[in-house]
């Protein structure tokens, strides 16, 4: 039996798997957010304490042993701990947006285009260089007191194995690694002001570690894998790993990867590139900010529940009679297939005839273009793999399969936890079938007359996001 432990933003999960990757058994605990002005933090040791409940659970709901386990998790953020990877401050969210003034001056001096040339990373306000630097500047004594400033995934393993912090190549891919050397650009930490600072990076394992845990959460003495985050550890779930297949993950966030094993550093900066286990081989990430938080927000503030968003997109013809929206929601604006924090949405063709279904059809199409923009600037030329919260709605599947043109090969379950248990199972050398364990749920087909209405419409949300874009400005 397999553990897959995924340590989500929102949601701590663990799931078991058996050797042909039938998902058993899931267990899931919520994690609190604080959110005031811009600052979104987390609470390390109740994240922590989230992981060990889901794993008590799940452990006493499937009768063992276990083979191995893998952890994934949220990326970004600012995670300081000490040596013994206790918190020394709240964990900054990778949804934090802090430091966007800082970016805001980066992006004008050309601070931010010089460390995507070099990194292939396009910094957001969320990513450690801007709130490390910021840290720097307002709390430097959190700072001093820090041993090691990690990512969320390298928190857990310390704790569940004793063993000193350190990160993978996927985690360090934003902004200090250098994808062609796979280690940290000293030049990059100096300039972003972080050279004194350098001694908290944690050091890059490659490939990723391993070690045995301690008796919290999962019988003593269980091996274990920290790493991929959680986005590569999608792809793996998913299946993505030939060069030119993508996988959109619609998930609070929208993300498109794309396997590739070239490196193209030129061209508008923006995502970044996820280095993994095997040299010269990349995922082209375009995470954005905009997802399935944008249609929560329409169906809080329309007062429509989630079990009828299928009914309403059913009863809404393509195009929405003229509503549009553009999803950009996030406070800190957006940073995939482009970065302007100051971006904000818009709805548009709203008249005292526009309905409850037209909003929420516009919403899911706005974000249906925003992915078709991730995954086209990300080199799409393969299959398109889909998973995340929103498969669970087969309307907005098909919605997706028209919007995007193409086929959608469906992964359904907890597939980064089951793309953890294969990166762990690579590690350890144990033999997994990788194709068995991620055929698609279903094949959704796109509707030639539609994909082409909203093939149109595609052109028109670029238009309309380039004025809005040059508005935020």
């Amino acid at each position: 039996m397999y553990v897959g432990i995924d340590v989500g933003t929102s949601t701590v999960k663990a799931a078991a798997f058996d050797g042909s990757g039938h998902q058993l058994a899931v267990a899931a605990r919520p994690v609190g957010l604080s959110m005031r002005g811009g600052f979104v933090e987390q609470d390390m040791d109740e994240v922590y304490g989230a992981v060990v409940a889901v794993l008590d659970e799940l452990t006493s709901d499937v009768d063992g042993p276990f083979e191995l386990a893998g952890l994934t998790g949220q990326g970004d953020g600012v995670w300081l701990v000490d040596a013994e990877g206790r918190p020394v401050r709240a964990a900054a969210s990778w949804m934090d947006g802090r430091a966007h003034e800082l970016l805001d001056q980066w992006l004008a001096d050309g601070t931010f285009e010089t460390v995507f040339r070099r990194t292939g990373s396009a910094m957001f306000p969320g990513c450690p260089g801007p709130l490390l630097a910021w840290l720097a500047a307002h709390e430097p004594a959190s700072l001093d007191a820090a041993a090691t400033a990690l990512y969320c995934k390298d928190m857990v393993f310390q704790r569940l194995t004793g063993v000193r912090a350190t990160t993978d190549v996927s985690d360090a891919s934003m902004p200090f690694l250098d994808p062609r050397t796979r280690s940290y650009d000293n030049g990059v930490v100096e300039l972003l002001g972080l050279t004194r600072r350098r001694r908290l990076l944690a050091p890059v394992s490659d490939p990723v570690a391993t070690a045995e845990t301690r008796g919290e959460g999962l019988p003593a003495g269980t091996r274990i894998a920290n790493g991929p985050y959680d986005l590569p550890a999608c792809a793996l779930g998913a299946g993505v790993t030939e060069p030119g297949d993508g996988l959109l993950i619609v998930g609070t966030c929208l993300a498109g990867l794309v396997a590739t094993t070239e490196l193209d550093l030129s061209g508008e900066p923006a995502g970044l590139y996820i280095s993994l286990d095997r040299p010269g081989h990349w995922l082209r990430a375009m995470p954005a900010m905009v997802g399935t938080a944008a249609l929560d927000w329409v169906l809080s503030t329309t007062g429509v529940r989630h079990e009828e968003v299928d009914g309403l997109l059913a009863a809404t013809p393509p195009g929405a009679n003229g509503v549009r929206v553009l999803p950009y929601f996030a406070p800190s604006g957006e940073r995939a297939p482009f970065v302007e924090p100051r971006l904000r949405a818009e709805l548009t063709g709203v008249s005292l005839e526009s309905t409850p279904a037209d909003l929420i059809r516009a919403t899911c199409e706005g974000i249906g273009y925003a992915a078709r923009h991730c995954l086209e600037a990300a080199g799409l030329t393969g299959s398109l793999a889909v998973c995340g919260g929103g498969t669970r709605s087969p309307a907005w599947m098909r919605l997706l399969a028209d919007v995007l043109g193409r086929p959608l090969r469906v992964v359904e379950g907890e597939v980064g936890a089951r793309g953890a248990v294969l990166a762990a199972a690579e590690r350890y050398g144990v033999p997994l079938d990788a194709g068995v364990w991620t055929r698609p749920t279903e094949i959704v087909e796109p509707d030639a007359g539609r994909a082409a209405f909203y093939a149109k419409g595609f052109e028109d949300h670029l238009a309309r996001l380039a004025a809005a874009r040059h508005r935020s400005r």
